[in-house]
């Protein structure tokens, strides 16, 4: 028979620290109490495989009993695992038998301050840990989005900002934008880089330049994005000063560069003004390789393309007005270039070609050559007519990329020269 519980002091607070708790489930938080009991009961009656532990959660109190064999008077041994004959009548068991199970209560109060203090530390290491794996498990699983968080102390090689739940993140000098300066109270932007948990001590690592910041400023200003109408195939950046990013429509009838701009530009506005004014180039994705390098390259106009996808190397043919606008302000176009392609590129003068003569684009003779050929030609980086002119017969014969008939590409050549021959005469 059991006596009535009395409320254990403190109790009821401790339950009320798990409940104000977020990321701790219900059955945790009881797991947790029950375990936090019995590992000190376990030290003050050297076991705790005899004893229930009730929870009561909503209430806020707990209830102990323990389970003693009862024993011939004068025979007991551990009156932590056994009781005698008349101690167990008297214990409110008036029809006790010797061998049977008496259950008794145990009221945690009674055994004093030293123990309420001890099980309370107890409780507090556990809540303590339960706090640092929850924020490592929500933080870890966010790696790579978005967050915003207030700027709550800077210091010379890194920044501290809380988020809305007061959490730390730790933004380092060396993912900051190289223009970036905070001021206490003001709301940064950046994506979770990184997050360890080492000496189960949560550190959650935020960055300003990682390409996936400048994704995430897309996804959130730009909604075709976010609904998946609108594909991010590639990013580059180099921090504070330029960027890159290839975009693909899903949708025929969408126009994902001018969805990424926005009308006047309103969308692209923000987010250059969140990267410190770092200049973007969106550019269409294509899976013709020659082509996407030729976008890449933008603003300058490429003459003719050779690559090599084995070595994921390329050579780019450009008038030499253009060279400059390929290489950019020291060396950032070209670069960016590379980062977004995957190809190593290096830039020529196309000395083989007269500048002052003008070149025509290969889809102006659609009209004389089938729309496959050319095709062929321009995903074997020959994009305009004098490109194929100074390539010898033999190897367009021999090309593997571009596997056409002898007949085919004398008649493409034919078409080609009688175009500049009439321009001559």
């Amino acid at each position: 028979m059991a006596k009535k519980t009395e409320a254990l002091p403190n109790i009821i607070e401790s339950f009320a620290e798990f409940k104000e708790l977020k990321n701790i489930d219900k059955t945790t938080m009881i797991s947790v109490l029950e375990e936090s009991f019995r590992n000190v009961l376990a030290k003050m009656f050297g076991t705790d495989e005899n004893l229930d532990v009730i929870m009561n959660p909503d209430k806020g109190d707990v209830q102990i009993f323990q389970n003693l064999e009862v024993v011939p008077d004068g025979e007991v041994e551990d009156p932590n695992l056994q009781i005698g004959l008349t101690d167990a009548r008297e214990d409110n068991d008036p029809e006790a038998e010797i061998g049977e199970e008496h259950t008794r209560e145990i009221i945690f109060a009674n055994f004093g301050r030293r123990a309420i203090l001890n099980l309370r530390q107890t409780l507090q290491s556990k809540i303590l840990d339960l706090q640092k794996e929850a924020i490592y498990n929500k933080f870890k699983e966010l790696e790579g989005q978005l967050v915003s968080g207030e700027v709550y102390q800077t210091w010379s090689r890194e920044t501290l900002l809380l988020d809305a739940e007061k959490n730390e993140l730790i933004l380092p000098k060396s993912e900051s934008i190289p223009r970036d300066f905070f001021r206490k109270g003001e709301t940064v932007q950046a994506v979770i880089a990184n997050v360890d948990n080492k000496n189960n001590n949560p550190k959650i690592t935020v960055s300003r330049t990682h390409e996936n910041f400048l994704k995430r400023l897309f996804e959130r200003d730009v909604p075709e994005i976010a609904d998946g109408l609108i594909y991010i195939r590639a990013v580059a950046r180099i921090p504070g000063e330029r960027a890159k990013i290839a975009v693909e429509s899903y949708d025929e009838r969408i126009d994902p560069v001018g969805a990424c701009v926005g009308p006047k530009g309103s969308r692209i506005h923000g987010i250059v003004r969140e990267l410190r004014n770092e200049n973007i180039d969106v550019i269409n994705y294509t899976s013709n390789p020659q082509l996407l390098i030729q976008r890449a390259l933008s603003p300058a106009k490429v003459s003719s393309i050779r690559v090599d996808p084995t070595e994921m190397k390329a050579e780019v043919f450009l008038k030499p007005e253009e060279i400059s606008l390929a290489i950019g302000k020291g060396g950032s176009n070209i670069k960016l270039a590379s980062m977004l392609t995957g190809y190593e590129i290096d830039v020529y003068r196309d000395t083989e070609v007269d500048v002052a003569e003008e070149d025509i684009y290969l889809d102006e003779f659609k009209d004389e050559i089938d729309s496959w050929i050319i095709d062929k030609f321009k995903f074997a980086g020959m994009t305009t007519a004098k490109s194929v002119l100074k390539v010898p017969r033999e190897k367009l014969i021999e090309d593997s990329k571009l596997d056409l008939e002898e007949e085919t590409v004398d008649k493409v050549l034919e078409v080609l020269r009688a175009e500049f021959e009439e321009e001559e005469d």
